[in-house]
């Protein structure tokens, strides 16, 4: 499957959080707790990376 991160293209495995697959998300708490890891998703600001799988196409932002 294909994602965009920053910019960039990459091939991840279907089912995976962005939190799997974006190592320089700030994940501390890993269930939704905290906003360490909160990226924007195809426009979207604000969501947990920790919880959100990836879907074919998703365009990913870290801060």
């Amino acid at each position: 499957m294909n994602v965009t991160v920053n910019g960039e293209s990459r091939k991840v495995e279907p089912g995976r959080t962005i939190a799997a697959v974006v190592p320089n998300v700030g994940v501390f708490c890993a269930i939704g707790v905290c906003h360490g890891c909160l990226v924007t998703v195809n426009g979207l600001p604000d969501v947990r990376a920790c919880q959100r799988v990836l879907h074919e196409g998703d365009e990913v932002v870290t801060r």
